[in-house]
């Protein structure tokens, strides 16, 4: 549902779709808003994965939602002492249009600094069109691939508006940072200069200024594992056990007083 309310242009605006089809997707839509809202309100307990999806609950349901972010698997995305490497830069996205990759693509042109692009997806072939030299598609990874590509970057880039994104904290967990848009769930595990950097402005000028900072900017390995433990699936499991307990508590007290 999330693409009918605050992604809609993303797949369905100018350029994405056509003319004659966008009229008859809208009405669509509002149709499928008005039914999401209506249903919500059968909803004992929203649970929201960032405080930005919290406020999303918030502003179209009008209801309050309990922010559990979601587990990250801290004990396979782990440092690697003898990782070395650093001369890339790293994406690892699903290549669909509301991740933005191309603001990267243009960000990374004529810098001479290497990209890799972990992922697939529909938009594959329009972004390899308008890559520069400096960037490399992999395509789809495994996980034992993915952790490598983690622990021997530079840094991990996510350029889009996400509910939470998981690949920053899995990168932080091996050791590594993250420039990350400010708006959407992701910049809320990035304290700056930390264990990241934002950029504010949904520009390719905006994320190469936020490129060029990362070289003078000196990140703590430690200091960014912590930060990826505040993740991790124990974190998860106690926060959730803590939430169903609460509710089945106030659920009684609710009955009790019948």
């Amino acid at each position: 549902m999330r693409y009918v309310w605050d992604r809609f242009d993303d797949y369905f605006g100018p350029g994405r779709a056509s003319p004659l089809v966008r009229p008859v997707i809208r009405v669509i839509a509002g149709a499928l808003r008005r039914w999401d809202v209506a249903t919500s309100r059968r909803v004992d307990y929203f649970v929201a994965n960032s405080r930005y999806v919290a406020e999303r609950v918030q502003r179209y349901y009008g209801r309050q939602a309990e922010v559990i972010p979601p587990p990250v698997d801290t004990e396979f995305f782990t440092p690697d002492p003898e990782a070395t490497n650093q001369d890339y830069d790293l994406i690892v996205s699903a290549l669909v249009p509301y991740k933005r990759i191309e603001l990267a693509l243009e960000a990374y042109r004529d810098t001479g600094r290497r990209l890799l692009i972990a992922g697939s997806g529909p938009d594959a072939r329009r972004l390899a069109a308008l890559a520069p030299p400096e960037a490399r598609f992999l395509g789809h990874v495994e996980d034992e691939t993915l952790r490598q590509l983690y622990r021997g970057c530079r840094a991990i880039l996510l350029t889009g508006v996400e509910d939470f994104g998981i690949v920053p904290v899995e990168a932080m967990a091996c050791g590594r940072p993250a420039i990350v848009f400010a708006e959407g769930g992701a910049a809320e595990s990035i304290v700056e200069g930390e264990t990241g950097l934002l950029f504010r402005s949904p520009t390719a000028q905006a994320l190469r200024v936020a490129v060029d900072a990362l070289s003078a900017t000196r990140f703590n390995t430690a200091a960014l594992r912590a930060r990826a433990e505040a993740y991790s699936r124990a974190a998860f499991d106690a926060r959730m056990r803590a939430l169903v307990t609460s509710a089945m508590e106030r659920h009684q007290q609710q009955t009790s007083a019948c």
